[in-house]
């Protein structure tokens, strides 16, 4: 009699594990390993060779760039480590709620959106996740590279450790070509060589940082028209739909370039870069366009 609830109690922890995010995995590793390759060429190879770490110069860099290889380190293992955001089981769409003047409904048939893998209603912005198996809040993308998805509760820790990373690999450059240009002539190139590793680094770092920037202003365009990755790409077909009917689409969650920040940034902007503030909201209802009334339009 008891072999039917420990099946299916079996069965229900074998499913949270398959939907469970931030296991280590080898592009975790592989993220890890290039920041521990970056950071220990830079500051024990390239600001030696060219500012010396006994001088109050190499000191206050190798102390500045300690700090931002701290700062990528601990954002990153925040969004690997923090949950995107769950549906409330609770959850079910109030189509009479005078607060909530759209409802996202089904391209096919016109109905709420349901998720038939999760059995719950999918509130407005989220989507469901084939790899975390599980319906994601304001979901965006998921990530490889941190192994989870980056949704409503971890976009804005991964968007500052984007930025942490850029200003990072770039300030390194400088670091790495001027420690390059300062090596001893007399050097004799070889694979344990200073040289050969700093050049390395600079070769690894160059594709690094062109992908960080470009990936740091996709997410900054998304933010200014308060779009998701895939809320853009619906965007485009359904702007494409719009004009074959002869109508304008216009994305609800535009609230106008500021406003636009404030939700996914908070409203202080003194914690728009800080990596302990979240962002607003409980990522089940958000603030349309519909919202604002018709004297103050947005931007």
């Amino acid at each position: 009699m008891l072999c039917r609830p420990v099946r299916a109690e079996e069965e229900h922890w074998a499913a949270a594990r398959m939907g469970r995010t931030g296991y280590i995995t080898v592009p975790i590793l592989s993220v890890l390993a290039a920041i521990g390759y970056v950071y220990y060429t830079t500051v024990f190879l390239a600001i030696p060779a060219w500012l010396g770490l006994s001088t109050a110069a190499g000191l206050a860099n190798a102390a500045v760039f300690t700090a931002l290889a701290a700062a990528c380190v601990a954002t990153y293992a925040i969004a690997v480590s923090r949950d995107p955001g769950r549906v409330p089981a609770s959850f079910v769409p109030d189509v009479e709620d005078a607060g909530s003047p759209i409802h996202e409904i089904k391209r096919k048939g016109g109905d709420l959106r349901y998720c038939q893998k999760c059995s719950h209603y999918k509130p407005p912005r989220a989507h469901h996740c084939r790899v975390c198996k599980r319906c994601v809040l304001r979901m965006d993308h998921h990530c490889i590279w941190i192994n989870n998805c980056v949704g409503h509760e971890n976009y804005k820790i991964f968007l500052v450790f984007v930025l942490y990373a850029v200003i990072a690999s770039f300030y390194s450059m400088v670091l790495i070509i001027g420690g390059a240009v300062h090596l001893p002539k007399d050097e004799q190139p070889g694979s344990d060589s200073s040289r050969t590793a700093i050049i390395v680094c600079g070769v690894l770092l160059c594709p690094l940082a062109l992908a960080l920037m470009v990936l740091l202003g996709w997410h900054v365009y998304l933010i200014l028209h308060n779009k998701t990755t895939i809320e853009y790409h619906e965007g485009v077909r359904a702007t494409w739909l719009a004009e074959k009917a002869g109508n304008i689409y216009h994305h609800p969650y535009n609230l106008g370039v500021y406003e636009n920040l404030v939700s996914v940034l908070g409203p202080n902007m003194l914690c728009w870069l800080c990596p302990i503030s979240r962002n607003i909201g409980n990522g089940v209802r958000f603030r349309t366009s519909y919202d604002i009334p018709l004297s103050t339009s947005p931007m």
